[in-house]
């Protein structure tokens, strides 16, 4: 009998160990690479985010003189966020259940970076009840060499049409999720500038905004940097007329519903681009559709297309006009106008510390915002969050991430193997988030 005990007592002593052993081999490593000088970011802060239960932050490091960092994750196998802090500028990277190598790289921060250009700058408009409201989208594209990012004060900057009221600001980072931002008025009237980073790559802002609308209205966007495109967007009900008709190019496709497109191509900064609006009417059609067909309704006027019908359409090789930014317009608008509509317009008196119906997602993806891009010292994650808010940040992480793996997937950047298993991970933990916050 005593044997046995022993025996018992020993197998007891030999599983925690065992288990004790697991666990601190559990960790999750990984470099930091400066993308400006292809050299190790030694001397950077790192920060493990544990996903798990909101966005608390696990643990801190420093990036060693070979760039390598390295944490015990004491609090499971994930999902987590590595956060990398180089020069005042946050750089994120996803490590789903079962990771344990992760790769970040940032870069070199400057006031000011050669190679920035302006995609698209693409304003959506309606009017109805006296009041017009207008999505402005602006798709930046940093291709500075050597990779820098750009970040001062006014970082980016933009005129709106006098007496416009901003609603609501949003940013996107190369390959982030979109966040809250600001836009501060700045000396000269009806010029706002946004201090968010522009790191390498392809960054869009997004802003709703009303004015009065008496019915005809002057509108000059003013650019400030060189456009590859200016796309204004309206109702068929409403009528455009640009100051000098030759820079824009109505873009039509009949089997669209009943929006009206219109063009100009290779804007320059100070360009003038004034056109007059007058009507009233409101775009029922996805902003996506509207895109699509006007791209392939542009492309086959480009190359002279004129048999009826348009003839059998763009080949599916071939780049259209507006294919830069194709996706930005059905992803930026459909998220904004699907939320926003015409509640603005329509929405009850704010009661005094009281929330809006329309603020809500945006303070939700404000609070998310913060915690993954925060731009300066005011903008930092709240004190206090409830359990609900803190799900829904971590269901957002978790499609980001589904979505980057399918695309991975798609390109073949993936192995079949590692595909199945890193889905399977981010499917149970979704499951776990989805029961907590029911």
């Amino acid at each position: 009998m005593t044997k046995l005990a022993n025996s018992a007592l020993l197998a007891a002593v030999f599983a925690l160990t065992l288990g004790s052993a697991i666990a601190q081999d559990s960790t999750l490593s990984g470099t930091v690479t400066n993308g400006t000088t292809n050299k190790p970011a030694a001397g950077d802060e790192v920060i493990l985010i544990n996903l798990s239960n909101g966005m608390d932050v696990a643990a801190s490091a420093k990036v060693d003189s070979s760039g390598k960092f390295s944490f015990n994750l004491t609090d499971g196998p994930g999902p987590h966020l590595i956060r990398a802090v180089h020069q005042g500028v946050t750089y994120h990277q996803m490590a789903p259940p079962g990771t344990n190598s992760v790769d970040v790289k940032v870069y070199d921060v400057a006031t000011k970076v050669a190679g920035l250009n302006v995609t698209a700058d693409v304003i959506r408009i309606q009017a109805d009840s006296g009041t017009m409201q207008g999505v402005r989208l602006f798709v930046v594209n940093n291709t500075s060499s050597p990779a820098k990012t750009q970040m001062n004060d006014h970082n980016f900057e933009f005129f709106l049409p006098p007496g416009a009221k901003i609603e609501q600001v949003q940013a996107r980072a190369p390959n982030g999720k979109p966040i809250a931002a600001e836009a501060a008025p700045q000396a000269e009237k009806n010029r706002y500038a946004i201090a968010f980073p522009l790191r390498p790559g392809e960054t869009q802002f997004q802003l709703e905004f009303t004015l009065p609308y008496p019915g005809e209205i002057k509108i000059d966007p003013k650019p400030l940097y060189a456009s590859e495109h200016l796309v204004v967007v309206l109702p068929k009900t409403m009528q455009f007329t640009a100051a000098n008709p030759a820079s824009f190019q109505p873009v039509q496709n009949p089997g669209q519903g009943d929006s009206n497109v219109q063009v100009a191509q290779q804007t320059k900064a100070g360009q003038s681009l004034a056109f007059t609006l007058k009507g009233n009417g409101v775009i029922t059609e996805s902003p996506g559709e509207t895109a699509s067909g006007a791209a392939q309704q542009q492309d086959q006027q480009q190359r002279g297309d004129t048999r009826p019908g348009g003839g059998l359409g763009v080949p599916i090789d071939a780049p259209d006009a507006l294919q830069q930014y194709r996706w930005p317009i059905l992803v930026g608008f459909a998220v904004l106008l699907a939320i926003g509509g015409w509640i603005v317009t329509k929405r009850p008196p704010v009661v005094p510390g009281a929330a809006t119906s329309a603020a809500r997602p945006v303070a939700a993806t404000a609070g998310y915002g913060a915690a993954l891009h925060p731009t300066g010292p005011t903008a930092t994650v709240p004190a206090t969050s409830a359990p609900v808010a803190k799900s829904s940040m971590l269901l957002e992480v978790l499609k980001e991430e589904m979505f980057q793996l399918e695309v991975e997937r798609k390109q073949g950047k993936i192995a079949p193997a590692d595909y199945e298993k890193a889905r399977a991970a981010l499917d149970q933990t979704l499951e776990r988030a989805l029961k907590r916050q029911g």
